[in-house]
């Protein structure tokens, strides 16, 4: 049997591209997710992999769409070839039944690692630089030292319910206890 996998890492994102190439290549049976391929504990590439026996092909659109991290891929696909199935990613031309096509796709998940590796290191840069130039990111506070303060006070008064202070101060219950919690000054 030939069988196809597509994933792609968000929700919002279409399947429906991979999915057409997966039949026009043949597939007999398509496997699709919504996950990130950094992620191990993909379900249906694990149906797939539980599926899959010796003789039958795996058929992916493009490497990546199997995983992010190369010693990943590599164990995927030693995976796949010790239960003699055979492995295709078609836009990049890779037929693990070959010498050529496992050579390339050694150097494809290669590249595929090292582009990763770049992506985040030009986050990395770019919160650097918004660091350098005073901000921080993350989600702002929801009190500041005088929201703070007033909190404090109102719990210390003894007048108001928990509930009340919330609703007095406009914030959820895990932003009273996580401020009335972590004051140093109790």
């Amino acid at each position: 049997m030939k069988f196809g996998y597509a994933r792609v890492s968000k929700e919002i994102q279409s399947l429906d591209i991979q999915i057409k190439k997966l039949q026009d290549a043949g597939c007999d049976e398509i496997f699709s997710e919504k996950i990130s391929g950094a992620q191990d504990d993909r379900k249906q590439l694990q149906e797939l992999l539980n599926r899959v026996r010796s003789g039958d092909t795996v058929c992916v659109v493009r490497l990546d769409r199997l995983g992010r991290r190369m010693i990943k891929l590599v164990s995927l696909i030693n995976e796949l070839q010790n239960k003699g199935v055979q492995f295709v990613s078609l836009e990049n031309n890779i037929d693990t039944t070959t010498p050529m096509g496992m050579l390339l796709f050694n150097v494809c998940a290669a590249f595929s690692e090292m582009e990763r590796e770049l992506i985040k290191e030009r986050v990395s840069a770019s919160v650097e630089a918004a660091r350098s130039k005073g901000r921080k990111g993350g989600r702002p506070k929801s009190l500041d030292k005088k929201g703070i303060d007033k909190l404090l006070r109102l719990k210390n008064s003894g007048e108001l319910s928990v509930k009340q202070i919330c609703e007095v101060m406009n914030i959820s219950k895990s932003v009273y206890y996580r401020n009335v919690n972590n004051d140093k000054r109790n």
